[in-house]
């Protein structure tokens, strides 16, 4: 009789708890509904949670335009899933390296996107990890902060775009970030071929031949804040001719004067991004009483150590150029190596004042 009466109770305990309603778990980022995203008029696919938006806009960029286009899945607790697509800069080996013109981009990225998650005022930190290369497209990795959010950046470059794509979060989950991020596609990057120039006949006048897109272009990326130097046939301003031709002394081979048996040094371009520490420089009272704003580049030789030794201003209003100085000796930088030998390099280092 009591194993009647157990047994019944069992059914009944049962019966209860299939007549409650069921109540579904809160679904994560990580079982979302996810699918392949490839945009029209884009070069990736990646996979994504399916609620993804799209934002497209053009922003001003150091004399330029980009063309921006924002694919984004957030919550206000994390986590972040976004593409950022950007074109305006084009490859053109002719006036710069792949590597230059990505680091222009990532200079525009930093500036355009932590607004989009944690609006304008947030605190953002953009720190180096290694090179990177997707089927033959140049890129790069880094580790960022924005905010309470903290995650991974990969960017690459091709002919036409520059995508950068972000894992960002509250909390550590390496799972959803490499699910993610490995997921990232592009197609091979297809090698041109130059064109072999047309054989002149003697005696014609002939003109060497110059390609549209270094026409169109004209405009050499830079790695910070700095200004563009105008276009073929754009007037130049005095502010534009002094930072284009202290952008050229940065550009330009260092050590012409370096004595026999020593390693010239290794020109660096701008250094701002590559700073370890870059402190901010004192406004003097003179200075701003005289409104005296705008950008102050600074020459520089980092040692083997990455200690400045030699800085002075070449650009920039007068009042504000010793301060400038003053600020670039106490940069450090990371030692630079080539061929595993410790080297000098030399560039500028930019500094932007306003009132």
């Amino acid at each position: 009789m009591r194993p009647l009466c157990s047994y019944i109770l069992s059914l009944a305990v049962l019966a209860v708890i299939v007549a409650l309603p069921s109540v579904a778990a809160p679904q994560s980022s990580a079982n979302a509904d996810w699918g392949t995203f490839t945009p029209e008029g884009e070069e990736f696919s990646i996979l994504m949670p399916k609620d993804a938006t799209s934002e497209a806009s053009k922003v001003p960029y150091h004399k330029m335009e980009l063309n921006t286009r924002l694919y984004l899945s957030a919550s206000p607790r994390g986590p972040v899933f976004a593409v950022l697509s950007l074109s305006g800069i084009k490859s053109n080996p002719a006036a710069y390296s792949e590597m230059e013109r990505v680091n222009s981009y990532v200079d525009a990225f930093k500036n355009l996107f932590p607004s989009k998650v944690r609006g304008k005022e947030a605190v953002t930190r953009l720190t180096l990890i290694g090179k990177k290369v997707l089927n033959g497209h140049a890129g790069r990795e880094y580790s960022m902060t924005i905010a309470d959010l903290s995650g991974t950046v990969q960017v690459f470059a091709t002919r036409k775009r520059f995508y950068a794509v972000v894992f960002l979060n509250t909390k550590k989950d390496e799972t959803l970030q490499g699910r993610f991020l490995s997921s990232f596609l592009l197609p091979e990057k297809v090698i041109e071929t130059p064109a072999v120039a047309p054989t002149v006949r003697e005696g014609v006048n002939a003109r060497p031949p110059q390609t549209a897109e270094k026409q169109e272009e004209g405009v050499p990326p830079v790695e910070t804040k700095t200004a563009g130097k105008p276009s073929q046939g754009q007037p130049q301003t005095a502010e534009a001719t002094n930072e284009a031709s202290a952008e050229k002394k940065a550009e330009e081979p260092a050590g012409a004067n370096t004595q026999p048996g020593q390693r010239a040094p290794v020109s660096g371009g701008v250094l701002n991004g590559k700073a370890l520490n870059l402190p901010k420089p004192d406004y003097p009272a003179d200075a701003r009483n005289a409104h005296a704003t705008g950008t102050v580049v600074v020459q520089v030789t980092v040692d083997e150590a990455g200690n400045v030794i030699a800085a002075h201003a070449v650009s920039g209003h007068p009042l504000l150029q010793q301060v400038s100085v003053n600020a670039a000796f106490q940069a450090k930088f990371s030692p630079t190596s080539l061929m595993g030998e410790p080297v000098k390099v030399t560039g500028v280092i930019t500094f932007n004042f306003a009132q």
